[in-house]
């Protein structure tokens, strides 16, 4: 057994080699290098995307996928996985903000960089250019030629091509992750996740023209996160991982406010078993976003709904 892991950990590096040599990593510089994909969204201002995140009866449901969509070679939080999605679909971008030992704000779901790295230890007790180091593993475990992208470069590629909501983990300020989106003009496609009332209230002082990602699951929810003074054109209402009562959707819906259904877990097996039209049966539910940790498979019936109701908007391509 130890020989055979030797073996794999030899070929792993052979690999990593080669594509060393003929793929650009993706650092700041090389953004542009990286994967291309054509413009997705026509998105350019704020208000773009207020107007396009308002519900109306024809409402163009999307995919968000969750840690950007990862699947076999395509490690979770990493730019060339936004792009294998970005190229088949029009998607929100689900992924992680932390920060390093020297305040660079990076892509990770964990704190500590064993699984999904070839790493150890806990990443903000690491500098960036110690992180450069490394190398991301699919979710199989899989050492790939990715390296940790920042948030900057993620924001710089996904313009046009992505939506992003960006979940930011406590020990990372929101006035960091406000001032990259605006250093980098991001304002059009980005949108701050938020788990309470109160969070969403310092994100709305900090920016009050950047929207939101507020949990939503019951009509009070909302009539809180209004009395804090944030308005409904700044919201987008993530429902939950199971189905709300449909009085949910209807208080939204009478708001102009979408809403992001976490088919993430129990939904997504019971997707899984009962194949993927279940997906689109949210959608007539509901929900307006499934965010979801299959992407591929859910796009599929939701294409086919988009197609078949003869769905289009002025903001996707």
């Amino acid at each position: 057994m130890n020989n055979r892991v030797s073996i794999q950990t030899i070929f792993s590096l052979i690999i990593l080699i080669a594509f060393s040599s003929c793929f650009r990593t993706n650092s700041s510089s090389n953004v542009n290098n990286m994967p291309a994909v054509d413009q997705v969204f026509n998105l350019k201002t704020a208000d773009d995307l207020y107007q396009f995140l308002t519900y109306n009866e024809n409402s163009y449901p999307l995919i968000s996928a969750h840690r950007g969509g990862p699947s076999d070679g395509f490690p979770e939080n990493a730019i060339p996985t936004f792009a294998e999605v970005a190229r088949k679909m029009p998607a929100i971008i689900e992924c992680d903000i932390a920060m390093t030992k020297d305040s660079v704000l990076v892509l990770m779901h964990d704190e500590t960089l064993d699984r999904t790295t070839t790493g150890k230890g806990k990443l903000s007790k690491k500098t960036y250019a110690e992180l450069q180091e490394l190398y991301l593993k699919d979710n199989n475990g899989q050492v790939t030629p990715y390296k940790i992208p920042t948030l900057e470069e993620a924001l710089k590629w996904g313009i046009g091509r992505v939506i992003y909501t960006l979940d930011v983990k406590r020990s990372v300020p929101y006035e960091k992750v406000i001032e990259s989106i605006r250093n980098n003009k991001a304002e059009s496609n980005s949108i701050i996740i938020t788990y309470s009332a109160n969070q969403a209230e310092v994100v709305n002082r900090l920016a009050p023209d950047i929207m939101i990602s507020a949990t939503i699951k019951k009509a009070d929810d909302l009539t809180r996160l209004s009395e804090l003074g944030i308005p409904d054109t700044r919201l987008i209402a993530f429902v939950g991982t199971s189905e709300p009562d449909s009085t949910v959707y209807s208080v939204l819906r009478q708001h102009g406010i979408k809403s992001i259904l976490g088919t993430i877990g129990n939904l997504d097996r019971s997707a899984e078993r009962a194949g993927y039209q279940l997906y689109a049966d949210f959608i007539v539910r509901g929900a307006d976003v499934l965010s979801t940790d299959r992407p591929f498979e859910a796009w599929k019936a939701l294409d086919f709904y988009i197609k078949k109701r003869n769905l289009e908007s002025p903001f996707i391509n």
